[in-house]
């Protein structure tokens, strides 16, 4: 498949080069790096799923992993920012429902300005909608149009946002449940600073507050009865799958490259060589390797199947399912084998591995992909 990136992997690599360098600074003070944001709009690649009529290069999934892992690299909690914005905009132009105005409007703003957007769809008592209920967060008509109340937790990328894809449900009988699309700086909205999570601590996935938050009438992206929204789209579930699994995959492999450096620089007194010569530790990459290894493979043929539109849901959500685990275990395995230096916030070893944790309560979580795996299977044998 042709590629559609407007930089080289030698960019790719310099930018993540670079994250990396500021990557503990945002982890301490927990504030997104806005500077490795403007670095990327500097580079055309905060409009990379736009479509081409708005200026975009309308990437496909192979293209959207190749940036969102080669970032991972150097700062994952700025690749998931962008991960984001990729999966929203890819969504919005395969969506046979957006008013054409609200796509070029989005689209457009990312291309020129470099303006973000995220889905804000977690709620303190709903939990993620992608587990089913009625929003909390609602809207209302009155005489001057649409007010937006109510609140939602974990909407990363927050305070950089300009637009915010809200999931509400509408005051009528009978409501209906759906998308708004918000300007983040409108009257009336606030962001609490909730997100103190042990790791991607620089995703400022905070609390957004809607406080009788005014809306025009074009803000309406799409709302359908509850029903209708019962057939969910694969196609975003799909590629969310395989950009999550590919993010930290990635940072699993920055871990391993740490410590590959690790064991070549430190000779101890008593032994006089490097730990790198060491049987044991050839033992402990090996194991590592046939970690990281399957997820080479399982990452090749999803991109393969999707592209040929045979990627089930199912199978994509394994493939993060899995993908996920073994970075998590092959990092585990480089902190158990050197010991305090793997958990020293002097060495970014600790860093990624609390990132690479962080990579189970991402959707799709185990049961869901268990349960639609198996469920799966028993259906082709009945």
């Amino acid at each position: 498949m042709t590629m559609t990136l407007p930089c080289t992997q030698a960019d790719l690599h310099d930018l993540a080069a670079r994250f990396a360098t500021r990557a503990a600074a945002h982890d301490r003070s927990g504030e997104i790096a806005t500077e490795n944001l403007a670095e990327l709009q500097q580079a055309g690649l905060l409009g990379l799923s736009v479509p081409r009529a708005f200026g975009g290069q309308a990437a496909p999934l192979r293209d959207i992993v190749t940036v969102v892992a080669a970032l991972a690299q150097g700062d994952p909690s700025t690749a998931l920012i962008v991960g984001m914005q990729y999966l929203q905009h890819a969504a919005i132009a395969a969506s046979g429902t957006w008013p054409e105005d609200l796509r070029r409007r989005v689209g457009e703003s990312a291309v020129r300005e470099g303006a973000l957007l995220n889905a804000l769809r977690v709620e303190p008592d709903l939990g993620t909608p992608s587990r089913g209920g009625r929003p909390a967060t609602r809207i209302r008509r009155d005489a001057d149009g649409w007010r937006l109340d109510g609140t939602k937790i974990y909407s990363t990328g927050s305070t950089a946002l300009r637009w915010g894809l809200v999931w509400v449900s509408t005051e009528e009988e009978p409501f209906r449940t759906g998308q708004v699309l918000v300007d983040m700086r409108t009257p009336g909205i606030r962001i609490e600073k909730t997100w103190h999570q042990m790791g991607m601590r620089a995703t400022g996935s905070n609390t957004v507050i809607f406080d009788n938050v005014r809306l025009p009438d074009d803000a309406i992206a799409d709302l359908r009865a509850p029903e209708a929204w019962q057939e969910k789209d694969s196609f975003v579930a799909i590629w969310h799958a395989i950009v999550i699994a590919a993010l930290y995959d990635a940072v699993a492999r920055s871990g391993r490259e740490w410590l590959v450096s690790f064991l070549h620089d430190r000779v101890p007194s008593g032994l006089g060589r490097p730990l790198a010569t060491l049987p044991r530790f050839e033992v402990l990459l090996g194991e590592i390797e046939a970690l990281l290894l399957p997820n080479t493979a399982l990452l090749s043929h999803a991109l393969a199947r999707e592209e040929d539109g045979t990627l089930s849901l199912a199978e994509a959500n394994m493939v993060k399912y899995v993908m996920t685990e073994n970075a998590i275990r092959a990092t585990e395995r480089a902190i158990a084998a050197i010991g305090n230096p793997g958990l020293s916030q002097d060495n970014p070893l600790e860093r990624h591995y609390r990132d690479v944790l962080c990579g189970r309560i991402h959707t799709p979580q185990s049961d869901t992909a268990l349960m639609l795996s198996g469920r799966t299977a028993l259906a082709r044998g009945a």
